[in-house]
């Protein structure tokens, strides 16, 4: 009873969280909802005994998927104090999807023979999956390295100030009051 209190605690949590992610103004901030969102998540895996998946939640998606967006929200100076505009003030439209959604997850739930059934124990084995990660889908697993440097790098050269190609800023000379700087 205890862990689906504890199921339905971070459910709550989780979609705050991730309504405060559609809704806030400030990108900092929607990344830091981001992120309690995505702990949260690793939250849930823990309640459903899932603890090697709340363990990888928590190492790339909280560690360096956020890491990465705060770098980019943070290097990108000409966004400094940009805000998020929504098309519509009205959320009645995404009310209405939602019930739908909640309604089709509800029938399903109600239809289904194995609602109160246990799923079958399963071996943990993280060995195999770590071959697995290191043989067949090696080519994913870099392909998704490559793409988290493309973003960095398209930060870095979004934070870089305007100028012609291949200048480097300087900084304005220093004025020193009268009379130098040691007296």
């Amino acid at each position: 009873m205890a862990a689906w209190i504890a199921f339905f605690a971070l459910a709550v949590v989780l979609v705050g969280a991730a309504v405060m992610v559609v809704s806030a103004r400030d990108l900092v901030h929607t990344v830091l909802w981001l992120a309690l969102g995505l702990v949260t998540t690793a939250g849930v895996h823990v309640a459903l005994a899932a603890d090697f998946l709340a363990a990888v939640q928590i190492l790339l998606y909280s560690g360096g998927v956020v890491t990465l967006m705060l770098f980019a929200v943070m290097l990108t100076r000409h966004l400094e104090g940009a805000t998020a505009r929504m098309r519509s003030e009205s959320g009645a439209r995404g009310v209405v999807v939602a019930l739908m959604l909640a309604g089709l997850i509800g029938a399903s739930l109600w239809r289904s023979d194995k609602l109160g059934a246990k799923a079958p124990a399963m071996e943990v084995d993280t060995a195999a999956l770590g071959e697995l990660f290191l043989g067949p889908l090696v080519l994913p697993f870099e392909l998704l390295s490559v793409l988290l440097l493309a973003a960095m790098i398209g930060a870095i050269v979004l934070s870089r100030p305007e100028g012609p190609p291949g200048s480097v800023p300087r900084l304005p000379p220093r004025v020193t009051p009268p009379g130098g700087p040691h007296e």
